[in-house]
C-alpha cells in the first residue's frame, strides 16, 4: 500500500482501553438495529464512528454503552451492506456535515 505512511493504526487491548483512548469524544455506533438515519443525525467533527462485524455487529453490552446509534437507510429487502461500503458512506456523510470533506 503506497499510502500506509499517511495513516495511523492503533490496536487496543480491549473495549475499555479503546474507550479510554478516545476520551470524551462521542462514540457513534452504526447498526441495523437503530431507527435513526445517519442522514438525519447531526455529526460533530470529533465523533468516533464505530462499526461491528459484518456477520454479528457488536456485542449487546458494547452497543448499550454507545451514546449514539444510527443506521444507513436501505430497502427492506436488503438486510445489511458490506462493512467497507457502510464505513465509506458513513464517513462521507459525517465529513460532509462537518465541513471537513477533503477537496
Amino acid at each position: 500500500m503506497d499510502y500506509i505512511d499517511h495513516v495511523s493504526i492503533t490496536r487496543h487491548a480491549d473495549f475499555d482501553a479503546f474507550r479510554a483512548a478516545i476520551g470524551p469524544r462521542r462514540l457513534v455506533l452504526f447498526t441495523t438495529k437503530s431507527r435513526e438515519s445517519a442522514y438525519d443525525f447531526r455529526f460533530m467533527a470529533d465523533d468516533v464512528l464505530f462499526f461491528g462485524k459484518e456477520s454479528a455487529g457488536v456485542p449487546a453490552a458494547i452497543a448499550d454503552s454507545c451514546p449514539a446509534k444510527v443506521r444507513i437507510p436501505m430497502r427492506p429487502q436488503v438486510r445489511s451492506m458490506n462493512l467497507a461500503t457502510s464505513a465509506a458512506l458513513a464517513l462521507g456523510e459525517a465529513l460532509r456535515q462537518t465541513g471537513t470533506l477533503p477537496s
